[in-house]
């Protein structure tokens, strides 16, 4: 794609993909966008079969709904570390997509975004204040919550949103940065083979958000100034056989 186009002698920049711009070409295997583009449209590059990798230039500020659906080859993508709103069912049945990093800059990841993606199992979530689903069904890993073996948390994050794991049954790990603040109700809710976690000394307020993690037994509270009685461990206080407060609690 070009970063400019002369018509009637007259240059003009390219700054969006459009509409459908290349829907249902199976035929595209490759495509590069140039740093001029700041939008990547509606259906873009829906059905795009024989697309396998995809890099969103930092240009790029969204990508709008179902952008990429059905890109069933897709195994790579990278996203610009200047995208702010990842649209609905963006990525809905790239069923080779492995893993996927969402950037910092992201403030709004909307309905089911990644839904389909049977094969994705690795997440880098690097968002740092992305605001909360509303219900369970409208986040980002809907459906595919239980495929899911690794979600790492950058250094960056500030906010874990509601049900941004729910469900996650098969992560035994998870490593929450010193950098977060808030952790939103129902977060983790139903992670069930985590055993341990570590809440960090910077949060200041948790919700129900171990919800249903039927195997955590041990906590260690590093949190300083933690006012929230919303009961993080709501419904599995009883298994909780080991509960460490640090040393500035």
């Amino acid at each position: 794609i070009p970063a400019s186009v002369i018509y009637y002698d007259t240059t003009y920049s390219v700054t969006s993909i459009g509409d459908k711009a290349f829907e249902d070409r199976s035929y595209l295997t490759s495509v590069t966008i140039p740093n001029s583009v700041t939008s990547i449209g509606e259906r873009a590059f829906g059905l795009c079969t024989s697309l396998t990798s995809i890099t969103i230039p930092n240009s790029v500020t969204s990508i709008e709904y179902r952008a990429f659906e059905g890109c069933s080859s897709l195994t790579s993508v990278t996203i610009g570390n200047s995208v702010t709103s990842i649209g609905e069912r963006a990525f809905q049945d790239c069923s080779s997509l492995t893993s996927i990093t969402i950037p910092e800059s992201v403030t709004s990841i909307e309905y089911q975004a990644f839904i389909g993606c049977s094969s994705l199992k690795n997440i880098i979530w690097n968002a740092k204040n992305c605001p909360h689903n509303t219900s369970a069904y409208s986040g980002p890993f809907y459906e595919i919550s239980s495929q899911i073996t690794s979600f790492i948390f950058g250094d960056s994050v500030e906010c874990i949103p509601r049900y941004l794991c729910y469900k996650m049954d098969s992560l035994t790990n998870i490593n929450i940065p010193n950098s977060v603040k808030s952790i939103e109700e129902y977060a983790f809710e139903g992670c069930s083979s985590i055993t341990s976690i570590t809440i960090p000394n910077n949060v200041t307020s948790i919700g129900s958000a171990f919800r249903d993690c039927n195997s955590l037994s041990s906590v260690i509270w590093n949190a300083e100034n933690c006012s929230d009685d919303s009961s993080p461990f709501h419904n599995i206080s009883s298994q909780i056989t080991s509960f460490i407060f640090g040393d500035n609690v």
